[in-house]
């Protein structure tokens, strides 16, 4: 029965995680729409991958990506381009809702598309590489950078025959523009309300793919969203500063809870899985491992005040500790001009520094002073403490301690009626003693 249970439960489990894969319509004319929304990561990549895939399987008029974005990793910005400009169905970027923003990576992936499109007060652009803290770069190594993203984001353009200057500008000059200029420079084909006045606008149109060309009949086409599966959703929502530092966090002090509690092992299995999925999120973001090494000294300095006392070394853990946390994402090596700036929030920072303080101040803390009380209560009390044997313990018999009479075995010999004893250990119900 538990065999079955086990089965069925991993049954609907791995079901509950395909399932935005397979309810999808298929057969009459409709458009694919994915929506990605935050930063570009691996978990966005292998998303519009299967989203393009499905398009070219179940006979889409076309697939559109609903984008907003700040930007992100440059591997994965790479991997999508690349598998729209061998898409075998057309790709339409739709800067959407209104005030959504295709910067950085956005930009790379909204000039990739086969039809470029943004709603009235968006905006594209600002993709300049910059180095730590958001400073641009300078020197020879800027040139570097600068010139390889523009010939980079240059050939994308210009392979979808638009303007071609002003993504050298975005790129060199971190240029943005707005919906109407950007249509005015050619850098995009058209503005759109919603996507059905986009499906309404670019009826008609015909589209060169590797598969050649196709017209478009999206007029009366249906809208079937695809969403982001369960596993999809939960690792790209992780890819955000504030949740990283969170989950940093939480997995150290679960270490730590481990450490004085050994054996628990719920919090060593909540501590692991925590730090993984922080390390995951990481990997993703601009992360300066000098704020994640201060972090972990603010947690063995923690620990070690909590044993020490001293105000002066929970002050230093507590500096540590912030500013590990407003230096994490800020990185000393140039970054892609993909990724975006990121930052903890400062409220975050305060909440969980406090957190940390309390943490081990109050909680810690009490842990220790509690295990460095002598036991004054149960059988343990009873260690060290004389007696008197009641009966010869020859070996066994009967002893009094504290007023009350035990079962006593002597360990070292036999002890007479009356003779003091001192017990050494306690096995259950019964006193191991020896003679006073």
């Amino acid at each position: 029965m538990r065999t079955i249970f086990r089965v069925t439960a991993l049954g609907l489990l791995v079901l509950a995680f395909a399932l935005p894969m397979v309810a999808r319509a298929q057969g009459s004319a409709h458009v694919n729409v994915l929506t990605v929304t935050g930063a570009i990561d691996t978990w966005v990549e292998g998303y519009i991958n299967r989203g393009i895939s499905l398009s070219e399987q179940d006979g889409a008029q076309a697939v559109i990506i609903l984008l907003n974005t700040p930007g992100g990793a440059l591997n994965a910005t790479q991997n999508i381009t690349t598998r729209i400009l061998n898409a075998r169905v057309p790709v339409i970027v739709f800067v959407y809702p209104q005030g959504a923003w295709a910067g950085s990576a956005g930009t790379f992936i909204t000039i990739a598309a086969h039809i470029a499109a943004m709603a009235p007060t968006t905006t594209i652009g600002a993709a300049h590489p910059v180095s730590s803290g958001g400073h641009s770069l300078e020197g020879d190594e800027r040139d570097k950078i600068v010139n390889f993203s523009a010939a980079i984001i240059q050939n994308l353009e210009k392979q979808r025959g638009r303007h071609t200057e002003w993504v050298a500008k975005a790129v060199r000059e971190s240029a943005s523009a707005t919906a109407q200029e950007a249509l005015e420079l050619n850098v995009i084909d058209l503005i759109a309300n919603d996507p059905n006045d986009l499906l309404n606008k670019i009826d008609g149109k015909t589209i060169k793919t590797v598969a050649g060309e196709l017209t478009l009949k999206t007029q009366r086409a249906g809208l079937v969203y695809v969403d982001m599966n369960i596993a999809e959703l939960i690792l790209h929502t992780m890819v955000d500063p504030n949740i990283a530092l969170i989950l940093l966090q939480l997995g150290l002090l679960a270490l730590v809870v481990e450490l004085y509690n050994p054996g628990a092992t719920f919090p060593a299995v909540f501590g692991a899985i925590c730090l993984v999925l922080a390390f995951v999120a990481l990997g993703n973001l601009p992360v300066n491992w000098g704020g994640v090494i201060l972090i972990v000294m603010a947690v063995i300095a923690f620990i070690i005040d909590v044993n020490v006392n001293s105000i002066a070394l929970t002050i230093g853990a507590l500096v540590m500790f912030v500013l590990g946390a407003l230096m994490l994402f800020t990185p000393f090596t140039p970054q892609p001009p993909t990724m975006p700036t990121v930052s903890v929030s400062p409220w975050v920072v305060l909440v969980t520094g406090g957190a940390m303080l309390a943490f081990f101040v109050f909680i810690i803390g009490a842990a220790v002073r509690g295990y460095r009380y002598p036991v004054i209560s149960g059988s343990e009390a009873l260690v060290g403490v004389t007696g008197v044997a009641v009966t010869d313990l020859a070996p066994s018999g009967i002893a009094r301690v504290k007023s009350e009479e035990w079962m006593a075995d002597a360990i070292e010999g036999e002890i007479r009626q009356g003779e003091a004893i001192k017990v050494v250990r306690v096995d259950g119900l019964r006193l191991k003693v020896v003679k006073k």
